[in-house]
């Protein structure tokens, strides 16, 4: 039987350019329509729309920095005993089974915190108030009520 055998080389090895027309058409990244995602505006557009439908646009994040970090206005307990003694003088101080009834939510408060002494029992309504100003707001006889935020 004949020995069938291919051809040594059929890379066109002696041809200067191997097929590729002149020199440059096989240099670098232009026949094949740029390099990475290059041209999913231009001319791979249908691809995208095809493919990847959600290339572009946003996409659920969620913006940080100083423009959009909530602002707390706080007040301290010892603050809240000044206020609470100015009424007490005034005679405005209204009271709800033996106790200051203080509303810090109102005032425009969105958080209390536990600097200071209190001498009179409250009950105070706020939004937000941390641990060591409800220990102190409790050791004085008084009781935290929180509010949900509407936000």
């Amino acid at each position: 039987m004949v020995v069938r055998r291919e051809k040594k080389s059929r890379k066109m090895h002696g041809y200067r350019t191997r097929g590729w027309g002149s020199v440059g058409q096989h240099r670098k990244s232009g026949s094949k329509g740029g390099v990475g995602a290059a041209g999913f505006h231009k001319h791979y557009w249908s691809w995208v729309i095809k493919y990847f439908p959600d290339w572009f646009g946003k996409h659920g994040f969620t913006p940080r920095g100083p423009e959009h970090t909530p602002v707390h206005r706080v007040i301290n307990i010892g603050r809240i005993n000044e206020l609470v003694e100015d009424m007490v003088r005034r005679g405005e101080a209204k009271k709800e089974n033996g106790l200051i009834v203080v509303d810090v939510a109102s005032m425009g408060f969105s958080k209390v915190l536990g600097e200071g002494k209190l001498k009179y029992p409250i009950k105070l309504i706020t939004l937000s108030i941390t641990k060591k100003a409800e220990e102190k707001i409790k050791e004085a006889g008084g009781v935290v009520v929180k509010l949900k935020d509407a936000t």
